[in-house]
């Protein structure tokens, strides 16, 4: 009888492992063929066209550590008609001391102090439309001030946006991770930033996938007002993502491109930022939809996770049964399938070593634990901690991923 039990459970493993390794080997196909078929920046067919006035707009809170370094790289910039339009939101610390030193030396920057953040507003959104009000560029680019860019980028970006008439250019930046426990866990994470959100499927007119990297996008006044600014999605969690998806619904042509060479950002800091950075992901989708994001969970956890263990089971517990044998075929198959994922995005699309994807247990755990807490959280009074505010979402409704 113990036996009988025993073949039913290793049966119910295979079916589920077998599922997550067909998964995983779609993932992992067009994983490649995002590397493979992305297109760059700086690779495109240039025609001639103006040097309109581009504004760029930079929030900045509590970024005393990165500011500096942000803005002395769009200082260096060779394209010559902008402004840096910079903006402290509300700092605790010398943030905005350093906006204003820089702007009393430096023409080009602009300094605005934001008025306090009113309620129902997401912070770097209220920070976003103040600086807007006092852009005067054709062009906007929106960037944040833990990223650095090449002094060819501006000018890369505009040509590229004029020479093929686009409406917004997003640009994918060289994610930084800053400590080693982010470096194991954005492999696992970025995996679907490179299949779910990859460029192929964005720049897709027949796929409904709209998503900015909010670290770098630049996008034309009029298509800006026309989608209703960062105050249509002033509640937003995610609001690169909002933006992006009401720009693709609303007909307007847009680009996301490849440029890690061009452009270093930020993704987290350290434990803490990791860790409500994860939470802010799954938010979204409980307030959504509770059942889906619950499911969706659930799948993470025996996707990124679960194969190990039940690897590690299958071994221990291995006899002469055929359904422990298939057990541990399948169990090892699937999960080398989840290391050959880790090690493809630590490689090609993250430039970490191999080392990092070898802890691809640890990363996958880290992710779940995170989406989880980010369930059960969601309609706290704290949900999500970012850039020292809080936020509450109860009774509000994201918009800012499919589900």
């Amino acid at each position: 009888m113990i036996n009988i039990v025993l073949d039913i459970i290793n049966y119910i493993l295979v079916a589920i492992l077998i599922g997550v390794s067909a998964t995983w080997i779609v993932l992992i196909k067009s994983m490649l063929r995002t590397f493979n078929e992305s297109p760059f920046l700086d690779k495109f067919e240039k025609k001639e066209h103006k040097k309109p006035k581009v504004s760029i707009i930079l929030p900045a809170r509590n970024e005393e550590k990165f500011i500096e370094k942000c803005l002395d790289s769009l200082i260096k910039q060779d394209y010559d008609n902008y402004e840096i339009i910079t903006i402290n939101d509300s700092s605790k610390d010398s943030s905005g001391d350093i906006i204003k030193k820089y702007s009393e030396k430096f023409p080009k920057v602009i300094f605005v102090d934001a008025k306090p953040k009113p309620d129902g507003w997401i912070g770097k959104n209220w920070a976003c439309i103040e600086g807007y009000k006092k852009a005067s560029g054709d062009l906007l680019l929106f960037t944040d001030a833990d990223t650095a860019h090449t002094s060819s980028v501006i000018s890369l970006a505009v040509s590229h946006l004029l020479s093929l008439e686009l409406d917004v250019l997003t640009v994918i930046p060289r994610m930084l991770c800053l400590d080693k426990i982010t470096k194991i866990t954005l492999p696992m994470i970025s995996t679907f930033l490179h299949t779910r959100f990859s460029a192929l499927r964005v720049n897709d007119k027949s796929k409904n996938t709209g998503y900015f990297f909010g670290s770098f996008f630049i996008i034309k006044k009029t298509t800006y007002d026309s989608v209703g600014t960062h105050e249509g999605v002033r509640q937003e969690l995610i609001e690169d993502g909002a933006l992006g998806k009401k720009v693709k619904e609303s007909g307007f042509k847009m680009r996301m491109v490849r440029g890690e060479h061009l452009i270093d950002a930020v993704w987290a800091r350290d434990i803490n930022t990791l860790w409500n950075a994860l939470k802010r992901l799954m938010v979204p989708f409980y307030l959504q939809n509770a059942k889906l994001a619950v499911a969706s969970s659930i799948g993470v956890l025996f996707l990124l996770f679960m194969p190990f263990p039940i690897f590690a089971y299958s071994v221990i517990s291995f006899n002469d049964t055929t359904s422990s044998l298939v057990l541990v075929v399948i169990a090892g198959i699937a999960s080398a399938l989840v290391y050959t994922g880790a090690i493809l995005d630590a490689t090609k699309g993250l430039d970490l070593g191999i080392k990092y994807a070898l802890l691809a247990p640890i990363g996958g755990f880290v992710v779940v634990g995170g989406f989880f807490a980010g369930l059960i959280q969601a309609k706290s009074k704290d949900a999500v901690a970012w850039r020292g505010r809080t936020y509450s979402m109860k009774g509000q409704t994201q918009r800012s991923i499919n589900v």
